[in-house]
């Protein structure tokens, strides 16, 4: 389809052109304009040989227009009103380093994320929010401002002495990225595998780039290890099917071994970190054969040490699961109401307490919990899935 092919150019287009002219924010409107004419062009004329080149093109003459405009007949639109290059060459990958960029150390922490996930995940403002649990107003806010601060900042790789500084925020933009596309949060689609696929990309190479960084390794295990699963994940109408009631047959053998192998290194030979408990809490879901021969008293150790190494309400959430899996769904019920309130009307939540009411016998209860998380949710594959769930359950037991 063009318009997946367009969302996949966008980000190495906008970082050629970043790097050629600088100005962000200008850049950006250069290149939204070049996908326009893009999506108006290419179903009747087709698509060129080389759509990223195509599309470098008419995005630096855009540029140069505005350029002119703006000072004509000045020394700056003398060095730039040159013809573009078809591709410019670049010895790292243009993705990596915008994203870089984007984790730029003048920018707070929340805005390196926005931003990235805008320029290179090639987010919404609207998803953008949803995995922050924020209004999209503030979202939008904090793009422009970031724009706005990278103004003349350098196109390049950051120095070595420099990576360190930004390798957080650079791992938390991946692994937001990665969540949009393993699970949208919204849409008609559970999965856009452009997204999870462009961030394991990513990741791999960030992991060549910092080999000895334990995180990264953590990181680029869990995308693996949970991205080997999404074969599973759906049946062939684009339904959702829950953890244990996948075919898991179908899961990807070859992800589950590297990943395996890639975290069980890892937790050798580095200092133990988030993503790796992450990682490591996804391969012992992976190594069960049988949903009932899943290991959830380790997975509970690992969230209990995930909880006080990075502590969070979807961390609490997903702990308070296990704590059902190992004590009971009455225990895990007990601790729901301690979960933070970022969470409170977040469906995921409601999700969580339907299904532990469910566990516990409490059909009534059940059944409205699932009816309200599937009002909170804008993925129809979730919503479809928590209405059936609803469906099977009867409103009167009695």
């Amino acid at each position: 389809m063009i318009e997946e092919l367009l969302r996949e150019q966008a980000p190495q287009v906008l970082a050629a052109l970043v790097r050629r002219y600088g100005d962000f924010d200008a850049c950006e409107d250069a290149v939204q304009e070049a996908l326009l004419a893009a999506s108006l062009q290419w179903p009747g004329e087709g698509v060129p040989a080389n759509p990223r080149s195509w599309l470098i093109t008419v995005a630096s003459r855009r540029r140069i227009e505005v350029l002119r405009s703006e000072a004509a007949r000045t020394r700056r639109e003398e060095a730039v009103a040159v013809a573009p290059d078809a591709e410019p060459s670049s010895s790292v990958d243009d993705s990596l380093t915008l994203l870089m960029l984007c984790c730029h150390p003048a920018l707070t922490s929340q805005s390196q994320v926005a931003l990235t996930l805008r320029a290179v995940g090639g987010l919404t403002t609207g998803e953008i929010a949803r995995a922050f649990l924020v209004p999209e107003a503030t979202i939008g806010q904090r793009i422009s401002r970031a724009k706005a601060k990278l103004q003349g900042a350098r196109f390049a790789m950051p120095p070595a002495s420099e990576q360190p500084e930004r390798l957080a925020a650079v791992l938390h933009v991946l692994y937001l990225i990665f969540n949009e596309g393993y699970t949208a949060s919204s849409g008609p689609s559970l999965h856009r595998v452009e997204l999870s696929a462009e961030a394991i990309r990513l990741t791999r190479q960030l992991r060549a780039l910092l080999a000895a960084e334990g995180e990264v390794a953590g990181l680029l295990a869990l995308m693996l290890l949970t991205d080997a699963r999404r074969p599973a994940r759906t049946t062939a109408d684009g339904a959702l099917v829950p953890l244990p009631e996948q075919d898991r047959t179908l899961w990807d053998t070859q992800a589950i071994a590297e990943g395996t192998e890639l975290i069980t290194s890892t937790l050798q030979s580095a200092p133990v970190g988030p993503y790796q408990l992450q990682a490591a809490i996804a391969a012992v879901h992976d190594s069960a054969a049988r949903a009932e021969d899943t290991d959830w008293r380790e997975i509970l150790m690992l969230y209990e040490l995930l909880e006080s190494t990075a502590p969070g309400p979807m961390v609490t959430l997903n702990r308070i699961v296990a704590v059902a899996m190992v004590h009971g769904p009455a225990a895990g019920l007990a601790q729901l109401d301690d979960v933070d309130a970022a969470l409170q009307g977040h469906h995921r939540l409601d999700a969580v307490r339907a299904h532990l009411l469910e566990l516990a016998g409490d059909e009534v209860a059940a059944r409205q919990a699932y009816e309200l998380a599937a009002r909170l949710t804008q993925s129809l594959p979730e919503q479809r899935y928590l209405q059936a769930r609803a469906a099977k359950l009867s409103a009167d037991p009695s």
